[in-house]
């Protein structure tokens, strides 16, 4: 009689061992299955939040390049435009004006799609039956063109506009309506300047290697004539200022625009 419970107790408790056990193996496959899942999904916001973080910190563009400032990008677009030199483009502006000497010269983006007068054009009838030039596209149209001031000795002032591609003048004129004092102060500046444009262009590269795109005579506090030079390097588009004594060739100041 004792051994029939005995018998039932043994046989109930290894059935309600493997239903136990089963439940916990359960529990332990879903708690598994749930971590690795959790797993998975904590490595997908790393991984995303880790990209923007590389665009952010290489910023390639399509050719591979550092990303460049809008000041950088506007240089790059300009700078291999121009197939004459700031060095040519003073020479020739000097050359327009006899007796002349720069007072600066600046690499400029010209005005696209203009229709001028040229000089060369065959000429049309007008409405009234005269002759007149045919409009055509003015030189340098949609490039960039370098702007030149040029002083006689004594102090009047000329704008010559050369085309950056070619090296034609585009426009020669006298600026009018000139101060008697600003032409006393030019006078006196170009008695000072021993530095030509050439000299102080190579001093500026020498420095920095890249294309000169501006020069200007300028003067300091001290009274003294300076000329400003500015270097765009081609590797990052930066631009370099130089200011250089206009006597003696020293380099004075060197300031980067990484912008």
């Amino acid at each position: 009689m004792n051994l029939q419970p005995t018998h039932v107790y043994r046989a109930v408790v290894p059935q309600a061992r493997r239903v136990r056990i089963a439940a916990l193996c359960a529990v332990a496959v879903a708690a598994l299955v749930s971590g690795c899942g959790n797993s998975g999904d904590a490595k997908s916001p790393r991984a995303a939040a880790g990209q923007p973080e590389v665009r952010q910190t290489v910023s390639p563009s399509p050719t591979g390049s550092p990303r460049l400032t809008e000041d950088q990008a506007a240089r790059k677009a300009l700078v291999p435009t121009a197939k004459v030199t700031a060095v040519q483009a003073a020479a020739t502006a000097v050359g327009e004006v006899p007796g002349s000497t720069l007072l600066s010269i600046e690499l400029k983006r010209s005005a696209g799609g203009a229709a001028t007068a040229s000089p060369t054009a065959s000429p049309t009838a007008s409405p009234d039956g005269s002759p007149s030039p045919s409009p055509s596209a003015s030189p340098g149209a949609g490039g960039s063109a370098w702007v030149a001031e040029v002083s006689e000795k004594d102090g009047t002032e000329h704008t010559v506009r050369i085309d950056a591609a070619s090296g034609d003048v585009i426009r020669s004129r006298t600026d009018p309506g000139q101060d008697a004092d600003d032409k006393r102060e030019r006078a006196d500046w170009l008695t000072k300047v021993k530095q030509t444009p050439e000299q102080v262009a190579k001093a500026a590269t020498d420095r920095k290697k890249g294309t000169v795109t501006s020069m200007e005579l300028d003067d300091t506090d001290s009274g003294d004539v300076i000329w400003s030079v500015e270097v765009v390097s081609t590797d990052d588009w930066n631009k370099t200022t130089f200011d250089i004594d206009a006597t003696t060739g020293d380099i004075l100041s060197e300031d980067v625009d990484r912008d």
